[in-house]
């Protein structure tokens, strides 16, 4: 647990004239039964340990972290610093709370109003109106996940950027082996199913050291406008010229702490794009390059503008102004993009205005997915279903935010 870096976050928060943070007096802890992994990550805590009982670890901005935990378990946080106190019953647990934040009154938890960012909402409603009544106001620790969670080091940009070089390498095998199969010099195409090509991506991305959940996605047809459409050997389509496609790939480095690289790209098989398609891609793609440019623009200014930041609904709202502007506005139902941190959906700051009004910041050496997507419903202006989205992922330093591989500008003739 990096103590002395979470305590000076505190202090520097805490003087901040405005903002949620503002004038908070700790960051407080809370588990039972693994409920907050985050805060299992941040503290450097046992993922695996046996937690049957509550415990609350309070970090004030000055001074000597605290410590309450039952009596049966009272060693559970004897890795961390700090004095102890222990409780058997729930009056005693309520005197030992009361005392441990005797002095504090704003804390942040991970808690957040109304769960507007719910990927940080991990406090019940329960425990924040115990501590209401305790005379406590409770803020939302969501900036200071980011700061601990999302933050990457050199290596974990490394370890990001050695799965880029692999999977764009990978997904380029793809489309060779795609019009091997489906443009054999016999002119007779083998049977491939989405679910064929998804066996051969893992092959592929094992044989490179690649480690992955689920997927990859791949897609043809209507299945392309399901966003989280995953073939199986019970249900997958063949794969035939004349087919849209789209293929999601994300993997990491099999070694520790490695940071995943996440993309997603659309083609045609044996044929030209249709007008639509030609407009929604293009549609698609500027969109990306809108919210791509909003983080730029921003990381590029910092250098004479050290108060601006850039928070998560902004690129969103770039995204989502070109494609309103284009039609298409009822048919992009994600947000634009995710942290990318231990996690491929970290725990930083997302693009999105549509799911969540994220007013996170976007910090400096994190990396997230810019992936905008446009899903039509079946015969829309008679044409047969389809989807595109457009996956890329960048990475920020203090004075520039850039792309961390190629930017598809067409879609793929295979």
């Amino acid at each position: 647990m990096q103590l002395e870096a979470i305590q000076a976050a505190l202090r520097e928060a805490s003087t901040q004239s405005t903002g949620v943070l503002s004038g908070v007096d700790g960051w407080l802890f809370y588990d039972h039964h693994h409920r907050d992994p985050v805060g299992e990550r941040i503290l450097g805590l046992d993922p695996h340990a046996h937690i049957t009982r509550r415990w609350y670890y309070f970090i004030p901005a000055t001074g000597e972290p605290r410590k309450l935990v039952h009596r049966i378990e009272a060693g559970r946080l004897d890795s961390l610093p700090g004095s102890k106190g222990e409780y058997s019953s729930w009056q005693e647990l309520a005197r030992g709370l009361e005392t441990m934040l005797a002095g504090a009154r704003r804390l942040a938890m991970q808690y957040s109003p109304r769960n507007a960012i719910m990927y940080v909402s991990m406090v019940d409603a329960g425990t924040v109106e115990f501590l209401r009544a305790l005379g406590k106001e409770i803020v939302s620790s969501a900036d200071l996940v980011s700061r601990f969670e999302a933050v990457l080091t050199a290596d974990q940009i490394a370890s990001h950027q050695a799965a880029q070089r692999s999977i764009d390498s990978i997904l380029a095998q793809a489309f060779r082996e795609l019009g091997r199969v489906l443009h054999p010099p016999t002119g007779n195409p083998a049977r491939l199913t989405e679910f064929d090509l998804v066996q051969w991506f893992a092959e592929a991305m094992r044989r490179e050291n690649l480690l992955w959940e689920n997927g990859p996605n791949v897609s043809v047809g209507p299945h392309s406008a399901d966003s989280h459409y995953e073939p199986t050997a019970e249900r997958s389509s063949l794969i035939r010229n004349g087919d849209f496609l789209l293929i999601d790939i994300w993997g990491r480095k099999d070694t520790p702490n490695a940071i995943h690289y996440d993309i997603t790209w659309t083609g045609v098989i044996g044929r030209e794009p249709t007008a639509l398609e030609q407009q929604v891609f293009t549609t698609v793609r500027d969109a990306r390059d809108a919210a791509i440019a909003c983080v730029e623009r921003a990381f590029a200014e910092r250098p004479i503008n050290p108060g601006r930041v850039l928070h998560g609904y902004e690129p969103d709202d770039a995204a989502r102004e070109v494609i309103r502007a284009a039609g298409f506005a009822d048919y992009f139902t994600h947000r634009t993009g995710h942290n990318i941190a231990l996690d491929l959906h970290g725990s930083g700051a997302n693009l999105d205005n549509l799911e969540a009004h994220d007013d996170r910041i976007i910090l400096p050496n994190t990396c997230f997915s810019v992936e905008p997507g446009i899903y039509l419903p079946p015969n829309f202006q008679d044409h047969p279903q389809f989807g595109i989205r457009s996956e890329v992922n960048m990475l920020t330093a203090h004075n520039r935010a850039w792309v961390t591989g190629p930017r598809q500008q067409e879609l793929v003739r295979i």
